[in-house]
């Protein structure tokens, strides 16, 4: 993977967040179980390094906005 860029962890809330998995499906679950409950970045592909098992997957998250339970954003007062 690449480094990570500072932009991405510029400010509190900010996240990166690398995944390594058994394969395809359970890295792009996890990713849509985050995005469900955060703002992400999409995702479109996993990496495999050459040699290891499983795949690799990156995203970045936006803690900072507010999110109801369900995972809705919350109405601003």
């Amino acid at each position: 993977m690449e480094a990570i860029n500072e932009v991405h962890v510029s400010e509190p809330g900010l996240a990166v967040v690398d995944v390594a998995a058994a394969d395809d499906e359970t890295a792009f679950a996890f990713h849509a179980a985050l995005a469900a409950r955060w703002a992400t970045t999409s995702v479109e592909r996993t990496t495999r390094d050459p040699g290891q098992p499983g795949v690799r997957l990156r995203c970045y998250l936006d803690l900072r906005q507010p999110m109801s339970p369900s995972g809705a954003p919350s109405a601003m007062a």
